[in-house]
């Protein structure tokens, strides 16, 4: 007997049995793959929301990492540097005057570097008098003491009344050394003599050359004295002293 087609109940539908056969299997196939994708898709959310929660998200107001600078601490690093420090005890300050100051100097700014003041100095050195001969007052004005300022405004202006004009070169250093140091209360005081070599030429009105040399190289020896208030978050020395430029031995 050959066997007739099977009927569902309440569908009306005639289903060969062997398509039925091929057909469920089909189905469980699909419903496989599907729960796979499923579960891949969990795992993705999983890694993705973990990634958010540890790196967080740009929203482009992320503090910026200070730029490394070859020069020293940056202005932060010294301020937290300047604590002052007690003297050890039992310890004997130097005898030598200016090892002493310096010493004390040192206590009371712990960023305080002798080499590192010293290429300051010459830097600073450099910058001024060619600020001076140029007249260049903007320069100048942060760099000097209120009185140095006054007295090199003064040179300034009676040069621009007289019509003079100066050219300077400089040409380099040939020694720079502390020779004397002191603290008083909070203020730090260092004076350093300075032996540079530059060319320079006054020229009048009628580019004449009342002063100088300019094809000569000139060797000078300066004393000059600067100020800073070791207490104070500007890290910058200021000159409040000159003795002028004079002929060295």
């Amino acid at each position: 007997m050959r066997a007739g087609p099977v009927k569902i109940t309440g569908l009306g539908l005639g289903v060969n049995r062997d398509k039925r056969a091929g057909r469920g299997l089909t189905g469980i196939m699909a419903n496989s793959q599907l729960i796979e994708i499923l579960l891949l898709a969990m795992v993705a959310g999983v890694i993705l929301f973990r990634l958010y929660t540890v790196l967080g998200r740009r929203t482009g107001h992320e503090s910026q990492q200070e730029p490394y600078r070859v020069s020293g601490p940056s202005e932060q690093a010294a301020d937290k540097q300047a604590a002052a420090l007690p003297a050890p005890r039992g310890a004997e300050l130097p005898a030598d005057p200016i090892a002493r100051g310096l010493m004390e100097i040192k206590l009371v700014d712990r960023s305080f570097d002798q080499e590192h003041f010293l290429s300051g100095v010459r830097h600073a050195y450099e910058l001024i008098l060619g600020a001076f001969s140029a007249n260049d007052r903007v320069t100048l004005k942060p760099l000097l003491s209120d009185e140095v300022y006054a007295a090199f405004d003064a040179a300034m202006r009676g040069r621009e009344e007289r019509k003079e004009k100066v050219t300077f070169t400089f040409v380099g250093f040939k020694d720079s050394k502390i020779v004397e140091a002191v603290l008083k209360g909070k203020v730090a005081d260092i004076t350093v003599a300075i032996t540079s070599q530059f060319i320079s030429a006054t020229a009048d009105a009628n580019d004449v050359v009342i002063e100088g040399d300019p094809k000569s190289v000139r060797e000078v020896t300066d004393i000059w004295a600067f100020e800073r208030n070791t207490r104070a978050s500007d890290p910058n020395w200021t000159l409040v002293h000159t003795s002028g430029a004079e002929p060295s031995a």
